[in-house]
């Protein structure tokens, strides 16, 4: 177990505010940056990582846009492009790695 800087996980303000405020719990990303038992602190609160899976952006559901910040599954694939400015194209069987965290 070690202890990341929450910017290698968490990519902006919005997303460290997003989960002090426990409305996200989870994030996929392009690559693995944590193993379970790993810890980051924002504003003085410790988040433990409680799983890391590899899976496809197909597997994704509206649960996990929720636990992402997103009302839905839809208003995520919305947001995804909008965040990478166009650059995004969601491709069901595009491997992906989810993070979940918890706040200790």
């Amino acid at each position: 177990m070690s202890t990341l800087d929450p910017d290698t996980l968490l990519p902006n303000e919005h997303v460290k505010e997003a989960a002090v405020r426990g409305e996200i719990t989870q994030l996929h990303r392009g690559n693995r940056y944590a193993d379970p038992g790993d810890t980051f602190e924002v504003d003085g609160i410790t988040f433990e990582i409680t799983d890391v899976a590899e899976r496809t952006l197909g597997e994704m559901t509206d649960a996990d846009a929720r636990r992402e910040g997103s009302p839905s599954l839809e208003a995520y694939k919305e947001r995804m492009v909008r965040v990478h400015g166009g650059n995004f194209e969601w491709d069901d069987d595009a491997t992906v790695v989810r993070h979940q965290f918890e706040q200790r």
